[in-house]
């Protein structure tokens, strides 16, 4: 008897607080500093950074799932994939308003220059806002196929 290659590989996706997936999936792309990276079945083993953004994961049933991810790193052996996030959300879980006026106030200290900013820190308010408004966005495309 042939045994039939799994196209399947395990994916867990957890946070200091919980684990937010775990089960299998046919594909997975996340937001890595050097690009996004798509991993399936066969992918050869690494370890990358991500930066904020959100992490599509394509299930066996056809069945879409959307996170965002405020950073972490994304493991890959052969049969599975970790990701370990600084702080991870269901897509359903992001308050888009509070990511809208975050993006507003970031941009507005780093254009203003008045007063004491820290722009390293404002930056970073401003690219996390971004990214949850870049995954809310992507599950809205996914919904509307």
């Amino acid at each position: 008897m042939v045994k039939q290659a799994t196209k399947a590989l395990l994916c867990d996706i957890v946070s200091a607080e919980e684990e937010i997936f775990s089960g299998e999936v046919e594909m997975l792309v996340a937001a890595a500093h050097e690009g996004d990276v798509g991993i399936q079945v066969g992918h050869t083993p690494m370890l990358t950074s991500l930066k904020p953004g959100p992490v599509r994961l394509l299930q066996a049933s056809g069945e879409e799932k959307v996170y965002y991810l405020s950073g972490g790193y994304l493991e890959v052996q052969p049969h599975l994939v970790t990701v370990l996030a600084d702080t991870a959300l269901r897509g359903g879980d992001i308050d888009e308003s509070a990511a809208a006026a975050a993006v507003e106030e970031a941009s507005k200290q780093l254009t203003s220059g008045k007063g004491e900013i820290d722009f390293s820190l404002a930056a970073a308010r401003l690219a996390e806002a971004s990214a949850q408004l870049r995954t809310l966005k992507a599950m809205r495309k996914k919904l509307n196929r």
